[in-house]
């Protein structure tokens, strides 16, 4: 089995401050997302990829549907993007300065969610578990970076960042790559 794991593309302009957005907020991709989406198909081009899992969400399916044009994209209620109940839709800045250094750390390092994020751990870990254990062939699954670090903690790994436009690979359990940008040289 052969997991490549893409975080969608850039939601954001360049010239716009980045906001906290998850489950609730259904943004499309930006000219830089859709420029990131085209660069992973090129990247992937001849590889044979038999299905393809998103969130429901308009930035994974606009990723899936540049990346893998001809293949039908899934929607999959457990890459559903987090939930960051208060501080959905806010700039990083403000939700540093509310819910602390500590609980964004804890969240980036140990996958434990602020108290009042909708996160349901244990049910997307066991997710990502029965998946590795059950899934056949070449899957591409596009989700986001919230979504993407339980694949990490479901091989007992920590979880890691996945940028916008970057992927991941794991096949057969081991991790091969992570925070893969085809226009840089990063691997894991």
């Amino acid at each position: 089995m052969r997991a490549i794991i893409v975080r969608h593309g850039d939601t954001f302009r360049h010239d716009e401050e980045p906001r906290r957005i998850g489950a609730r907020t259904d943004l499309p991709l930006v000219e830089s997302g859709r420029a990131q989406a085209q660069r992973l198909a090129a990247s992937f081009a001849g590889m044979a990829i038999d299905a393809c899992l998103t969130s429901s969400l308009r930035r994974t399916r606009e990723t899936a549907a540049i990346v893998a044009p001809g293949l039908r994209a899934r929607p999959t209620d457990w890459l559903r993007e987090i939930d960051h109940g208060p501080d959905e839709g806010l700039p990083e800045t403000a939700v540093r300065a509310r819910i602390g250094a500590a609980a964004l750390l804890a969240w980036e390092t140990r996958a434990v969610a602020p108290t009042d994020w909708i996160v349901d751990a244990a049910a997307r870990l066991k997710a990502w578990q029965t998946f590795f254990a059950t899934a056949h062939g070449t899957i591409l699954l596009v989700t986001s970076n919230g979504a993407a670090r339980f694949a990490l903690l479901a091989l007992g790994m920590p979880p890691a960042k996945l940028r916008t436009g970057a992927y991941g690979e794991i096949v057969d359990g081991r991790l091969i790559a992570w925070d893969v940008r085809p226009d840089e040289q990063s691997r894991c």
